[in-house]
């Protein structure tokens, strides 16, 4: 069964730095999309970055452009975000995301497997 992990959340000062990562599970990694989303409590969960299948092609939300960076290696089925200059509405519980296709979509509803997802914390 293929399962999503991520990793790498934590409390941040801010204008501070993290590195997540998503590992995957399974063989064809490099035949999907892959995404961040997050949602923030009392707030509805929104599209962060999006990766396609070969990892050249790439979305941001507006908000994160400039300060995040969506990455993924396929020989380590692992994906990743740098996310620099962290402010504190950035905070939120962070999920990562695959999609049955190779492009980088930013409708959730395109996305068929969930990590459980990892807390970032920037107490303002």
């Amino acid at each position: 069964q293929v399962q999503l992990v991520e990793s790498g959340g934590g409390l941040v000062q801010a204008g501070g730095s993290l590195r997540l990562s998503c590992a995957a599970s399974g063989r064809t990694f490099n035949m999907y999309a892959m995404a961040w989303f997050r949602q923030a409590p009392g707030k509805e969960r929104e599209f962060v970055a999006a990766i396609n299948a070969h990892g050249d092609s790439a979305n941001y939300q507006d908000s994160v452009k400039g300060r995040f960076t969506i990455s993924r290696d396929n020989a380590k089925n692992t994906m990743y975000m740098q996310m620099n200059s962290l402010k504190p509405e950035d905070t939120a519980v962070y999920y990562c995301a695959r999609r049955s296709g190779i492009l980088a979509l930013t409708d959730a509803n395109e996305y068929d497997l969930w990590g459980q997802g990892t807390q970032v914390t920037v107490p303002s």
